[in-house]
């Protein structure tokens, strides 16, 4: 007898401490309340988002395979065992959308070698969101994760991506580790053209969400926090 195979959800969770049917689909509650076996990237921060998503649902019986920076790439097989079982498993992400600036994009990859049927499921990603409230071009644009660390390179780099947005007419989107938000956005009003549009996009969806586009010119004169609140920016010169 043939077992059918389990399929791969893909669960978004919420951007922040806001309440997670505020800004997620009804749908993922139900995919919830049917799936009892999950990779995620933190257990502890799962449990809790599960337990509020539906708060009847057994947290004994939740089956949780770890999948982080320490995990070991010959483990990710192993976590899709329970589909080839014929058993439906939930990719969660920590903040946002699997799969996307997440490191679920593997086990994805791993289920389509295998046949697995892989589900997506809405809900909100900041990359996309920030985007969208950016006024810039949003028909080709380049998410390019997190820029160098060290200031003279990252000087030069933010120079590379804002003649890329020339050359290409493409919005160049990245982020910063929280806590040094405060230093790109000095960076970027000190090294930038003072015509090139600045979008700053921090705590989406949340009560304290602030979007602001302008020019570098005007962002040298505007004084907001960005310290350790989760941060898009996106740059474009025309």
């Amino acid at each position: 007898m043939t077992i059918s195979k389990g399929k791969l959800y893909l669960i978004p969770t919420r951007l922040g401490e806001n309440a997670p049917l505020e800004v997620l689909p009804i749908s993922i509650k139900k995919i919830i309340e049917q799936v009892d076996y999950y990779i995620v990237e933190n257990e502890k921060t799962a449990r809790r988002f599960i337990k509020l998503i539906s708060s009847n649902k057994s947290q004994q019986n939740l089956k949780i395979n770890i999948l982080n920076k320490f995990t070991k790439p010959d483990e990710l097989p192993l976590f899709i065992t329970p589909c080839l079982e014929g058993k439906h498993i939930g990719l969660l992400s920590e903040a946002g959308c699997p799969g996307v600036a997440d490191p679920g994009s593997d086990i994805v990859n791993i289920a389509h070698q295998n046949d697995i049927k892989v589900i997506p499921l809405v809900g909100p990603s900041s990359i996309l969101l920030a985007l969208m409230s950016s006024g810039m071009n949003g028909q080709h644009f380049t998410f390019n994760g997190y820029i160098p660390i060290e200031q003279k390179e990252r000087k030069t780099y933010l120079k590379k991506l804002e003649r890329l947005s020339v050359e290409n007419n493409q919005s160049q989107i990245f982020i910063e580790t929280p806590y040094r938000n405060n230093k790109i956005l000095d960076d970027i009003c000190a090294t930038l053209h003072k015509n090139t549009r600045v979008c700053v996009a921090c705590d989406i969806t949340l009560s304290t969400e602030f979007i602001k586009t302008t020019t570098v010119a005007e962002w040298q004169h505007i004084k907001v926090d960005l310290h350790k609140r989760p941060t898009i920016f996106i740059i474009h010169k025309d």
